[in-house]
């Protein structure tokens, strides 16, 4: 028995998962588009989506003024791009994150006097789009060779200072080498490894594999730089085969090996690989082909969904399932114009969907394709009663019994007994998720999922008994995983996320920002001084927040909620210069003043000498708490965060024999010495502010100079 076994990561990477994911959801909704450039490096994935009328051009003024322009996930030149943003085009930028974030490392870090090394191929695409970004001089060097040749030919070369980057496909086991050399060579060298973690899982597992086994299967694209590298890791170790489609397999011998490694490029679709692999099991030695560790190739379920409509492209029709172009559609049936066949098809609208509420005169349009399985002849009238849910079912238990642990999208029709779980619709299939699977949090209810699409990993598939358990947890999981694997390729301290508060703890709330959680400590949720963050936000709430730190060694995120606009603080500078007259309420009472609250965060001093020009033994005999008054601003410490008032200031001086007992004016520095004075020798503790008025640490004066408790105002809000 000859045994065949599958690398675990061959298939979709992130980045190309993400560009072919949009270019097919622009398919699907019938977009005009092309691409500037093949927006993968695989022939059949071009092929299929021209056959869908995406075309590739080379140049932005190629581009109809009907169609969508879409930036291969290469890249492309940064004056390219500065071009396409300067012309009346709708564009749409799938170029891959782990490449963009090259392209910010070399802009920021480069410069006029120092040099950028790139290692790479110097005709791809991605390395032209990097060079581009380059401030200064830059040189290209594909090899340990070429790099040596080049510091015997520049050996004053970094004499200002030098960066190196890598290509996202470069050789792991090459970059090492070279950047041992550098190290040696150029002493002032800043060193980014840029190559794509999926790219470096690949080869590893790739050289593993071609260790293992007689002889080594990869499936991709020849103009694919990552594929291109999967064959060089492995040739080294034993023979190995590059292939486009299982075509191929016809024109090379692999029956004299008796164990076959199989990997496949990051640009190469699911439906490929799963193809090859049947071939594979087929012919080599009569069909006595073990295959092993096959997984779920697609890298998301984005990808999963793009290899079911590529398989579809690519597989050849039976006797019992014909391709329809639709020609007429009525509220009750469509018409479809089927090639080759002489009689008119026709789909009720009870074959089309197992969901009965769809309308198919929105759901469906002339000139759509669509894959059909014939249920009647009748030679007589010339007609074909055609079935398109019995169709999709029956590809949906193939490529679930072929792949039981697919991601799938299915409709909630129902929750099972007394919430035990859920049935979720999956192309006619009735699939049970049990509610320990089906929750994100415990607090959810099944009831408020029913009606909703939802995303979920397939666990079990008993065909025999037409079983079929998902997981709705197993699914998310993935997806934030994909997300976060994203999330930490670009982020960056500052940028800016609209997230969802997930939990709310003492001392902060933790927001989702995408696949990740950053945490907005309490003392940034609000100027003002909040007793728990439940005074500002609540679960489930979407807000907006920026990066303030990230650790992403520890992968702790530190999130911004508070705008510097909306301090307390900045709006009384801004707003109201020393002179103004302004509301306040009454918020402590002391024996030398009054505290008085004129913006949120924000109390001021009333003096005693300044709430009167008549003579006050006690500000209580005239004031109490929560009394409105009006006052007026004399004067504002901005360092030490106090603040004096006056309401006497407001009134008409009385004549001058009614005032002549009373004492000189005080000064700002007396008002000062004598407020500190009474906090620390005359006012009783039972007069102490109340300890949820009292400030944040790193604001509060020290505790000699503290107010009383429980009518004065902080010491950092007061006079001087």
């Amino acid at each position: 028995m000859q045994k065949i076994t599958l690398a675990k990561t061959a298939g979709f990477c992130f980045g190309v998962s993400r560009a072919v994911h949009l270019l097919e959801g622009m398919v699907a909704r019938g977009e005009k588009a092309c691409t500037l450039g093949p927006i993968i490096h695989n022939p059949q994935v071009i092929s299929y989506f021209e056959a869908h009328g995406v075309r590739v051009i080379g140049e932005p003024t190629e581009c109809h003024k009907n169609e969508t322009l879409v930036v291969r996930t290469h890249g492309v030149p940064k004056e390219t791009l500065e071009a396409v943003g300067k012309m009346p085009l709708h564009v749409q930028n799938a170029t891959c994150p782990f490449v963009t974030k090259i392209h910010k490392i070399v802009q920021e870090h480069s410069s006029p006097e120092n040099v950028t090394l790139i290692a790479g191929d110097s005709t791809h695409p991605e390395v032209v789009g990097i060079r581009s970004y380059c401030n200064g001089r830059s040189f290209v060097f594909n090899s340990l060779e070429e790099l040596e040749n080049l510091t015997e030919a520049q050996p004053d070369l970094s004499k200002n200072g030098m960066i190196l980057v890598a290509q996202t496909t470069f050789s792991t086991k090459t970059f090492k080498k070279c950047v041992k050399k550098i190290k040696m060579v150029y002493t002032n060298a800043v060193i980014f490894d840029t190559i794509c973690s999926a790219t470096e899982e690949r080869q590893e597992e790739a050289f593993r594999l071609s260790c293992e086994n007689d002889a080594m299967l990869i499936i991709g694209g020849r103009l694919s730089s990552n594929t291109a590298k999967l064959k060089a890791v492995c040739e080294s170790n034993c023979p190995t085969f590059l292939i486009e489609t299982a075509r191929e397999l016809d024109e090379i011998d692999l029956s004299g090996y008796r164990s076959v490694g199989v990997t496949a490029g990051a640009s190469t679709p699911d439906s490929i690989i799963k193809e090859v692999l049947k071939t594979m099991s087929e012919n080599l030695t009569q069909g006595q082909a073990e295959i092993v560790e096959k997984e779920e190739t697609a890298a998301s379920p984005e990808a999963a969904s793009f290899a079911d409509m590529l398989e579809e492209y690519i597989d050849s029709s039976s006797d019992q399932t014909v391709v329809g172009r639709v020609v007429a559609v009525t509220p009750t049936e469509i018409e479809v114009e089927i090639a080759g066949r002489k009689h008119t098809g026709y789909v009720t609208a009870a074959e089309y969907s197992n969901d009965p509420s769809v309308d198919i005169t929105k759901d469906v349009h002339i000139g759509d394709e669509m894959h059909l399985i014939v249920m009647k002849t009748n030679d007589s009238e010339g007609t074909m009663a055609l079935s398109k849910r019995r169709y999709d079912a029956m590809k949906a238990w193939d490529e679930l019994t072929e792949d039981n642990e697919a991601t799938v999208e299915g409709k909630v029709t129902g929750v099972v007994g007394d919430g035990k779980g859920l049935f979720v619709q999956y192309n006619g299939i009735r699939v049970f998720v049990p509610a320990s699977l089906a929750k994100l949090n415990r607090s959810d209810s099944l009831e408020e999922m029913v009606g909703k699409t939802v995303q979920f990993k397939i666990i079990e598939v008993d065909r025999r008994r037409r079983r079929v358990v998902g997981s709705v947890r197993a699914a998310y999981r993935e997806a934030r995983a994909a997300a976060a694997e994203a999330f930490w390729a670009q982020a960056e301290e500052g940028q800016t996320y609209t997230g969802v508060v997930r939990s709310l703890t003492s001392y902060g709330a933790f927001v989702d920002i995408g696949g990740v959680d950053g945490m907005i400590h309490i003392s940034e949720l609000s100027w003002n001084r909040i007793k728990h963050p439940s005074d500002v936000v609540s679960v489930g709430d979407t807000v907006e927040v920026y990066i303030k730190a990230l650790d992403r060694e520890k992968k702790k995120i530190s999130l911004g909620y508070k705008k510097a606009e909306d301090n307390p603080w900045e709006i009384l500078r801004r707003d109201y210069p020393n002179g103004s007259v302004m509301k306040a309420k009454i918020v402590g009472l002391t024996s030398f003043g009054a505290f008085a609250n004129i913006l949120p965060g924000i109390d001021g001093l009333i003096h005693i000498s300044e709430i009167s020009h008549k003579h006050i033994a006690n500000p209580a005999d005239v004031l109490k708490m929560g009394d409105e008054v009006q006052v007026q601003l004399l004067d504002v410490d901005f360092d030490k965060k106090r603040v004096s008032l006056s309401m006497k200031a407001l009134e008409d001086a009385p004549a001058a024999e009614e005032t002549a007992e009373e004492a000189a004016p005080v000064s700002i520095d007396e008002l000062a010495e004598q407020m500190q004075a009474k906090e620390a020798a005359e006012v009783p503790a039972e007069e102490a502010a109340p300890a949820e008025e009292a400030a944040p640490a790193e604001e509060a004066a020290p505790a000699e100079e503290a107010a009383p408790a429980e009518e004065a105002a902080p010491a950092e809000d007061a006079a001087e």
